[in-house]
């Protein structure tokens, strides 16, 4: 399958160390099925960076072989399952740990704020779930084990976007 990372820079040799732990899935390299996402993304990073050239990264990703004997994580809905996990993530649990991929929807800005009102107390679970329900999820894969990332994300190409 075909797999989106945008940023910054090239990555040809994607790091599944960097980054931060209080991400949706934790700290890993992420991708996407979704192109238009990872260009805006790409942008949005640029400019954050205050760099100029925001760049699209394109791999190739044996998902069949990978998940083969790995510790696979799927999300397929912004579901109470998907929630909990997002809101551990973001509080510091660690509900990642122990998982080599783990793939689902974002908490991007469509849903973002609903999370955000359930983790401060100010939404009840139930409302922020039925918020929820109303999104298709958005896709990322996020994968969290350097030997899975060496050995079945290849890299194709870069681009300036």
């Amino acid at each position: 399958m075909r797999l989106y990372h945008g940023g910054s820079s090239i990555i040809e040799h994607p790091d599944c160390r960097i980054g931060r732990d209080n991400l949706d899935f934790g700290k890993g390299f992420y991708t996407t099925l979704i192109r238009e996402h990872a260009e805006e993304w790409a942008r949005q990073v640029a400019f954050n960076r205050g760099h100029s050239v925001p760049v699209l990264n394109v791999y190739e990703f044996d998902k069949g072989a990978a998940i083969n004997g790995a510790r696979y994580r799927f999300f397929p809905a912004y579901d109470e399952e998907w929630m909990d996990f997002i809101v551990g993530s973001r509080s510091g649990e660690r509900p990642w740990e122990g998982f080599d991929i783990i793939e689902g929807g974002i908490a991007n800005d469509r849903v973002i704020d609903t999370i955000r009102l359930y983790m401060f107390g100010n939404m009840e679970k139930s409302t922020a779930l039925k918020r929820l329900s109303e999104h298709r999820p958005n896709h990322q894969i996020c994968i969290l084990n350097q030997a899975v990332a060496d050995k079945y994300l290849k890299f194709i190409e870069s681009m300036a976007l």
